[in-house]
């Protein structure tokens, strides 16, 4: 009896740690092999200019598809009314109604403006994704899944802060 209590908690243990590589580990350094997406030709810049345009961490998430630390970044419980602009080019990408705490750790939109977004099949992690990326330049900004609130539009686009940039609603 005793053996089976200690097999069954060094299983229940193994399941755990399991569990936290594949929800935070993994997905903090995920790259999609595939980085080519269509631009239009007045935001195409060099991998140079970027990395001089953008910080560090912008420069990942937006140029390498990486993903930001969940639950530690600027607009994942910010909920100020006004404009989500991609960070790199300007381009508005979601509006403050459109957003909810989805308890995922990173922004959460139900929709956004749909002319300045792109969405290409990702099958990084073993699995099969919605990547969203601005249309203008192709910044990658993370993944739409069918979780989102039922009452709108079931989606939840999970977004990098650090992709993002916010512009306050002005009165007037």
């Amino acid at each position: 009896m005793k053996t089976c209590y200690l097999n069954l908690k060094k299983s229940i243990h193994r399941l755990q740690l399991l569990c936290l590589v594949g929800c935070f580990i993994i997905p903090i350094g995920c790259q999609s092999q595939s980085s080519k997406r269509p631009v239009e030709k007045s935001t195409a810049k060099t991998d140079q200019e970027w990395k001089a345009q953008l910080t560090p961490l912008q420069y990942y998430v937006l140029r390498q598809k990486g993903t930001e630390k969940p639950g530690n970044n600027p607009y994942n419980k910010f909920f100020k009314e006004g404009t989500y602009h991609c960070a790199a080019c300007d381009k508005l990408l979601y509006r403050s109604e459109y957003k909810y705490d989805s308890g995922s750790g990173w922004p959460a939109f139900d929709r956004g403006e749909s002319q300045n977004l792109a969405y290409e099949r990702d099958h990084s992690l073993g699995m099969e994704r919605l990547e969203v990326h601005c249309k203008n330049c192709g910044g990658h900004l993370g993944h739409v899944f069918d979780d989102g609130p039922r009452k709108t539009t079931g989606k939840r686009h999970c977004v990098n802060s650090a992709a993002l940039k916010f512009k306050p609603k002005t009165n007037g």
